[in-house]
């Protein structure tokens, strides 16, 4: 029987919130597959949700990383080269808008606003890339997860729309120019799932029916599916795949629309 098997890779994984982030999904299959994780947390109100995951995976290391704070990043990667030395996979699952720009019109979002939620969903995805480039110089895979919104229009989403079109974008171009070090880039582009992330947006549940009703599966998707997908991507399986936007909605992406 064919099995992925991770034995040996060591993956980073950035922005676990809790128990039900797509980020901790993702992780819980890396670990079962037989990866050694390293983990952050966003500070010290978010350790006490991410500890216990952390023990749960039997994490080598977990680290603050809160990307606007000047050398958290920096050190979060010095320490997995000082301890592994090397980094075959790392997953970015963060994203931040301020809740004023998250809930106004896209029209009314101010220039200090939008670079915030840049710096944060999308910049930081580069800055991940350039540092943990000398860390892959076996190959690797980088991951980040977007949503439908990038590319459709989708009510109450917001600033996130263009920032995560901004994110898909920088994919294919970190794709370009890593490909030469053997260095996937790929975002997964997950499904309506409730997440802490997913309950800033207004009219959640809203958006939740609509989603289970429009998708060709007649259903939203669940968590351990995104988790799932990250593996595949992190695995052997996918070498021949970079610089895609993977859907996992259950097909929502093809038959989306504006809706309210």
């Amino acid at each position: 029987m064919e099995t992925i098997d991770m034995k040996g890779r060591k993956g980073l994984v950035v922005g676990i919130a809790n128990e039900h982030s797509l980020a901790w999904s993702a992780a819980r299959h890396f670990r079962h597959a037989g990866a050694e994780l390293a983990l952050t947390y966003l500070n010290d109100k978010a350790r006490p949700h991410v500890e216990p995951l952390a023990r749960e995976v039997d994490a080598g290391l977990l680290l603050p990383c809160d990307v606007t704070v000047p050398g958290q990043l920096e050190a979060v990667i010095e320490a997995i080269r000082q301890r592994w030395g090397r980094l075959d996979f790392l997953l970015h699952a963060i994203a931040w808008a301020r809740k004023e720009e998250l809930h106004g019109r896209l029209t009314d979002c101010s220039a200090e606003g939008f670079a915030e939620s840049m710096l944060v969903s999308c910049h930081s995805l580069i800055r991940m890339a350039q540092l943990a480039e000398p860390l892959m110089d076996r190959g690797g895979s980088l991951m980040t997860l977007s949503y439908v919104g990038a590319e459709k229009v989708v009510d109450h989403y917001n600033v996130m729309g263009p920032v995560k079109a901004a994110l898909e974008a920088s994919v294919r171009y970190l794709a370009h120019e890593l490909g030469p070090r053997n260095i996937r880039v790929n975002a997964l582009s997950a499904g309506t799932v409730k997440t802490r992330a997913a309950s800033g947006i207004e009219h959640f549940d809203e958006l939740l029916n609509e989603s289970a009703k429009r998708a060709p599966l007649r259903r939203t998707v669940e968590a351990d599916e995104v988790g799932r997908t990250a593996l595949v991507l992190a695995s052997d399986y996918t070498t021949a795949i970079t610089g895609e936007v993977l859907y996992v909605d259950a097909g929502f992406h093809a038959a989306g629309m504006v809706f309210h």
